[in-house]
């Protein structure tokens, strides 16, 4: 029997328990191969030349460069969603994009609606009441427990929602941009990545005056 090869795995699973601390990948088979598959891609992409960004010549962080870049983003997604509601019912993004996962996860409590969406509880049940006054949305009481409310699409938010769809696809596709199918699957997994960082950062719902100190505090970043 290699019983190096034993304590080589051993060390791994050390090295894997100490960086997972965040608890950013599962603790079982699954998050261990993806933490390896993770590991070999990032030191296989360290030995190629770095990509540039604006500033790096001045001593500009990679870390500001994607902070910059992913603000950028995000407001090239709103401007073509924008295009993509123009002349139709929807007042906002946010309230297609609430109907869209109403439609393909089904029934839902307004808070998990809400968490799903990523967003603050009053901004999103402004949303909600919205969508409700459209009656593009239905509320029920939940069987087990009348206090509680579920909400599902309704007929009427199918239909405004198929109105738009086409529209909202080609968005999604500009969106995606000049990027190949490769490039499209490696960025899926950085982003993957990243929000299984942040979402249960996100979750826990930590003061914003809080937050940055908390986050360092329980976290190790490194260059």
């Amino acid at each position: 029997m290699e019983y190096s090869l034993i304590k080589d795995i051993i060390g791994l699973l050390e090295e894997f328990e100490a960086e997972n601390s965040g608890n950013l990948y599962s603790k079982d088979l699954h998050g261990f191969k993806s933490w390896i598959f993770d590991k070999e891609s990032s030191e296989n992409k360290d030995k190629q030349t770095e990509p540039y960004w604006e500033g790096k010549e001045n001593g500009r962080t990679p870390e500001s460069a994607i902070n910059t870049l992913l603000v950028h983003l995000n407001r090239y997604a709103k401007t073509y969603s924008k295009s993509a509601i123009a002349d139709s019912e929807f007042s906002t993004q946010e309230e297609f994009i609430y109907l869209i996962n109403l439609r393909a996860y089904g029934r839902m409590t307004k808070t998990e609606l809400i968490k799903k969406n990523i967003q603050e509880k009053p901004a999103g049940m402004l949303i909600i009441t919205r969508l409700l006054k459209q009656g593009w949305i239905e509320q029920t009481e939940s069987d087990d427990d009348k206090r509680s409310k579920y909400i599902s699409i309704s007929e009427k938010g199918i239909i405004a929602l198929e109105k738009q769809m086409e529209k909202i696809r080609n968005a999604t596709n500009i969106v995606a941009g000049n990027l190949n199918h490769t490039e499209k699957m490696e960025l899926i997994r950085i982003l993957n990545k990243l929000d299984r960082f942040h979402h249960p950062i996100f979750s826990r719902n930590i003061d914003s005056k809080d937050l940055i100190n908390t986050v360092f505090k329980e976290y190790t970043f490194k260059n």
